[in-house]
């Protein structure tokens, strides 16, 4: 058996704005179409870096895996994040995605201490 040992120190990130948003369809068949409209999102030049997922297949008793999509953005700051919400591709993204497709869209952000 090969041990492996973990010879990076994780990365703390600072200044940075995250933004995580969580997605709950009308229709579970929708959800590819829903993964298609958030890569839309890709050429905002605000966004740092960003991540499309689904629910892990973790079973804890602390874990919501009630949603079918979600997206983590990270900005350099709020401002950064605020030019996002007003970017002609986001608003499209909104208007013809997220608002037809979903019944509940929840949006958690926070900034470092």
């Amino acid at each position: 058996m090969i041990a492996i040992t973990k010879s990076i120190t994780p990365m703390f990130l600072k200044n940075t704005f995250v933004h995580h948003v969580h997605f709950w369809l009308k229709n579970k068949d929708d959800q590819a179409k829903l993964i298609e409209g958030l890569n839309t999102l890709i050429p905002i030049t605000h966004i740092r870096d960003m991540h499309i997922g689904v629910p892990a297949d973790t079973n804890r008793s602390v874990i919501d895996r009630s949603y079918d999509v979600s997206l983590l953005l990270l900005f350099d700051d709020l401002a950064a994040e605020e030019a996002y919400q007003v970017d002609p591709t986001h608003v499209i993204f909104a208007e013809e995605y997220a608002k037809p497709l979903c019944a509940k869209v929840v949006v958690v952000d926070s900034v470092n201490i």
